[in-house]
């Protein structure tokens, strides 16, 4: 694993901003890895994030934090600074199907999503047998409409014993309370169905074939109080015809939601994301 440490930047478009970072990361011997930067127009906005190795870097974590603080309070800065060493402790919520699951396990165990899994949190007990195999804590919590509350008291106990940072919804068929969700702030990535914004909520292989689309895909969004639409992380596509049934879509679909989720976690593991408003930058 890299040593290096990551900065992510958000503040008003002005001149001198990359020249600002990058003469205080040459100050104290900072070895760039990678540069990316954007500009919304519209927006007046500008976004950067900057990795580097801290194998020679003359200063500590904390020093720089202070140093870097004075340049983000001159340019209105929003910023956060991590560490590619540090992985972030991690938790997978599941339902019946367990096709996003067993992608994000394999992928894990082969050095794919560098994160720390922690558990999994299912509603029902199908997928245990798949935690066992990965050698995964499973916590079987049901989920009913009179004991939603409680069932999210015993979840919340779990993340905060584990300590969690990341909350991945790996085709968890339960909508969060808003409750729930203030305490995760774009740390709760889902994977829908449908290539959003098109055929919300549930059954959305079933209503594409109804509508006789050409085109089926899935996304993977940061989850917010209003069902499916938070911020869009990662999406993809698959053409189909007039000869694929439901059952077809939905088979194809699936494949679809493995490999966007995956993408999503990972860019998230990577911290390459930057949100404002209700969008995402993505530096990839």
């Amino acid at each position: 694993m890299k040593n290096s440490a990551i900065l992510l930047i958000t503040c008003p478009d002005q001149q001198g901003l990359v020249s600002a970072v990058a003469d205080l990361l040459f100050k104290y011997n900072g070895n760039v890895l990678h540069a990316d930067q954007h500009i919304d127009t519209e927006e007046k906005l500008f976004f950067m994030r900057v990795e580097w190795d801290l194998e020679s870097f003359s200063i500590s974590m904390d020093d720089f934090k202070e140093a870097f603080a004075v340049i983000a309070g001159r340019y209105q800065m929003r910023w956060r600074l991590e560490r590619s060493a540090k992985k972030t402790n991690t938790a997978i919520f599941v339902s019946k199907q367990d096709h996003c699951l067993a992608d994000l396990l394999y992928r894990n165990r082969a050095g794919e999503l560098a994160c720390d899994l922690k558990l999994i949190i299912s509603n029902h007990e199908e997928t245990k047998s798949l935690a066992n195999f990965y050698s995964i804590p499973f916590h079987y919590i049901p989920v009913g409409r009179e004991s939603k509350e409680e069932a999210e008291k015993q979840q919340n106990r779990l993340l905060e014993q584990h300590e969690i940072d990341l909350v991945v919804l790996a085709r968890y068929m339960q909508i969060l309370s808003p409750e729930f969700i203030k305490n995760y702030p774009d740390k709760i990535i889902n994977i829908h169905h449908s290539f959003l914004p098109a055929f919300l909520g549930a059954k959305p292989y079933h209503r594409a074939f109804e509508r006789g689309v050409k085109l089926i895909g899935a996304t993977s969004h940061y989850v917010t109080a209003e069902l499916d639409n938070g911020p869009i992380i990662e999406q993809n596509v698959l053409r189909v015809s007039h000869r694929d049934q439901v059952d077809d879509l939905v088979r194809k679909g699936q494949d679809i939601e493995k490999t966007v989720l995956s993408r999503a976690v990972r860019l998230q593991l990577e911290h390459r994301i930057l949100t404002y408003g209700n969008k995402t930058v993505v530096f990839d």
